[in-house]
């Protein structure tokens, strides 16, 4: 597997977390990968075969570009042979501002948008292992939608709470860091994301508990969850179960075994 991250334009920062670059060997029989909710909505270009998701029951194809947006459950991705993927992290508040779309709720969204006309330039500088200017092209168009790309004050001052605090603050707390009401800020959420705050909150806490247990399996879980301000170990247990479907026990002894 190779993997990259490359660095957000000023201009484009309260609203893309990074640009991104994986190419992975799934072999000629093919296989499936899991993707957890972190916190993120992603804008994904795809290039080698094709691609298709399992999510909440169904099998879809999937194009590129498609919109990945702020999941709440496991996806799985279905592929075979090399993928290669170029995307954009984007905050989940203000992708489909960054888009010009109107909000949406999880999982994956296909819409008709000119974006989709980046995909044969890119097939050919990915095809020519040119993925720096595959990068830089996707930054480029983000760059040129200009004030399309602007992003709600009040939901960039909350979005950046919500960051610094690793989604353990209270609504009320990340209204008064965004100078707005409780009210005012759920309607813009809602709007935006199809969330609420404290649901956004709560996928930003998991991942900050999921990363820790990758690195760190071997951990104790009644201080992880003291650490990540949930009420006990049992709170984290039922909040990490809900995002990944597995507990952290279980999720912890799965990589202490790679």
């Amino acid at each position: 597997m190779q993997h990259q991250e490359f660095e957000v334009p000023e201009g484009l920062r309260e609203a893309i977390k990074c640009f991104w670059y994986t190419s992975m060997d799934f072999g000629a029989e093919g296989s499936s990968f899991e993707v957890m909710p972190d916190g993120y909505a992603e804008i994904v270009f795809l290039f080698g075969n094709e691609c298709s998701v399992s999510y909440n029951g169904t099998l879809q194809p999937l194009p590129s570009p498609f919109l990945m947006a702020m999941l709440n459950k496991p996806m799985v991705i279905h592929t075979k042979g090399v993928l290669t993927v170029v995307g954009t992290r984007c905050f989940p508040w203000a992708v489909f501002e960054l888009l010009g779309l109107q909000g949406g709720k999880d999982g994956v969204d296909i819409y008709d948008h000119p974006i989709a006309q980046l995909q044969p330039a890119l097939n050919n500088m990915v095809a020519a292992g040119r993925i720096d200017m595959a990068v830089d092209a996707v930054k480029q168009y983000f760059m040129n939608a200009g004030p399309q790309a602007a992003v709600d004050n009040i939901l960039t001052k909350a979005g950046a709470a919500m960051s610094g605090a690793n989604g353990t603050m209270q609504v009320s707390e990340v209204a008064a860091a965004a100078h707005a009401t409780v009210r005012t800020l759920e309607r813009k959420f809602r709007r935006s994301t199809g969330y609420t705050v404290k649901d956004v909150s709560g996928v930003m806490r998991f991942e900050q508990a999921r990363n820790h247990l990758w690195l760190h399996p071997d951990c104790s879980l009644a201080r992880l969850a003291q650490e990540l301000g949930y009420t006990d170990q049992a709170h984290l247990t039922r909040a990490f179960r809900r995002y990944s479907g597995t507990t952290p026990a279980a999720f912890a002894r799965k990589w202490r075994m790679l």
